[in-house]
């Protein structure tokens, strides 16, 4: 009896062991089997969110919306070489009201909205489909923005550089379809003050703070200034050439 009772106690024993090592290594693993440790390995926590970064040079920083439409810059530079170049025209008869905008999009969201929400991270809407929270990475200054209300909605190629470049013969409908392109890479949400900085001038007198968003920028210029057939001075084009000399080859 004595050695059926040793062997039944040394048995429980291993079997406490067995059931010890299981636990143990369960408790750094998710569901996907990966460790997931707080500080001091106390357990899992939420991972933080990461500040957006840049992306790879040439190309729209992470975090930030992707232009649609946005050409290569082999393909910009032949696009660039085949604009017109004019003297700037008249502003005589300009007004904002020729480019209706924000037009509606559906769902009671306007252009300015959708635009919003391309551009942004972990944007929440209302019934009225404004953006209520969010966070958004500013291109041009590389600052982070998590109020809708201190972003603006750049018109790449500004309305009255349009004007001054050919839009003033186009017909309102064409004006529109312009202020409220979603599908050329014509329309971006940055902080209000880098959009108002820039107005209506063209990269001759204006380029972005940060000197990273360069490449993007020209090709985004160009590519618009190509599809509607708008001319641009020499100053323009020469600036613009030395905008895409930032992508590299």
């Amino acid at each position: 009896m004595g050695r059926q009772k040793q062997r039944h106690i040394s048995g429980l024993t291993a079997l406490a062991a067995a059931l010890l090592v299981t636990v143990t290594g369960c408790a750094g693993q998710t569901d996907s089997g990966q460790a997931d440790s707080g500080p001091n390995g106390k357990g899992p926590t939420a991972q933080p969110t990461a500040e957006p970064t840049r992306g790879a040079p040439g190309g729209p920083p992470a975090g930030a919306g992707t232009l649609p439409g946005l050409p290569g810059a082999a393909e910009a530079r032949a696009r660039l070489a085949a604009l017109k170049v004019a003297p700037q025209g008249s502003m005589t008869g300009y007004s904002r009201d020729k480019f209706p905008h924000w037009a509606e999009q559906g769902e009671n969201c306007n252009t300015r909205e959708t635009v919003l929400e391309r551009d942004g991270t972990g944007v929440r809407r209302d019934s009225q489909c404004r953006a209520v929270s969010g966070s958004w990475l500013s291109v041009y200054d590389g600052k982070t923005v998590t109020k809708a209300s201190g972003l603006d909605i750049d018109h790449m190629v500004p309305l009255a550089n349009a004007w001054r470049s050919g839009a003033n013969t186009w017909t309102q409908e064409k004006r529109k379809a312009f202020a409220n392109d979603l599908t050329h890479p014509q329309l971006l949400a940055v902080s209000a003050v880098t959009n108002r900085s820039k107005g209506d001038q063209g990269p001759e007198e204006w380029q972005p703070p940060s000197r990273a968003y360069w490449c993007v920028y020209a090709r985004a210029w160009t590519s618009v200034k190509a599809t509607y057939g708008l001319t641009v001075t020499r100053a323009e084009k020469t600036e613009l050439g030395t905008m895409l000399d930032t992508c590299g080859s």
